[in-house]
């Protein structure tokens, strides 16, 4: 039981560890200004998630924003709010996109 114990152990460390870099190149390339400038309006995460359902281009689409809304929370108060900013525009891009497919979807629809 020790064994699987290091395992998982080194799996943790291992994504803490690609998530400091990621957090590092994000910050090398948009270093953080001393100077903030004016914020946008705060807004929740249920705000969010219901929008983005409202926005998605597809029924399956909309199913898969409660998944990814809640995987940038989780990670969300580790990482600097600008890049926090860009998930979201990233995960909003793809669901407005009515030719994104998700890879099941392409290997159910080959399958029929």
């Amino acid at each position: 039981m020790g064994d699987w114990q290091n395992f998982d152990n080194r799996d943790v460390i291992g994504k803490a560890l690609r998530l400091r870099r990621e957090i590092d190149d994000f910050e090398a390339r948009w270093p953080t200004r001393s100077d903030r400038g004016e914020t946008i309006p705060t807004f929740s995460w249920e705000q969010l998630e219901r929008q983005l359902v409202d926005l998605a281009a597809t029924e399956t689409q909309a199913e898969m924003v409660r998944h990814l809304v809640s995987a940038t929370r989780k990670l969300a108060p580790f990482k600097p709010s600008e890049m926090v900013l860009r998930e979201i525009l990233c995960m909003t891009w793809v669901l407005l996109d009515e030719n994104f497919r998700p890879e099941a979807d392409e290997g159910s629809a080959e399958m029929s």
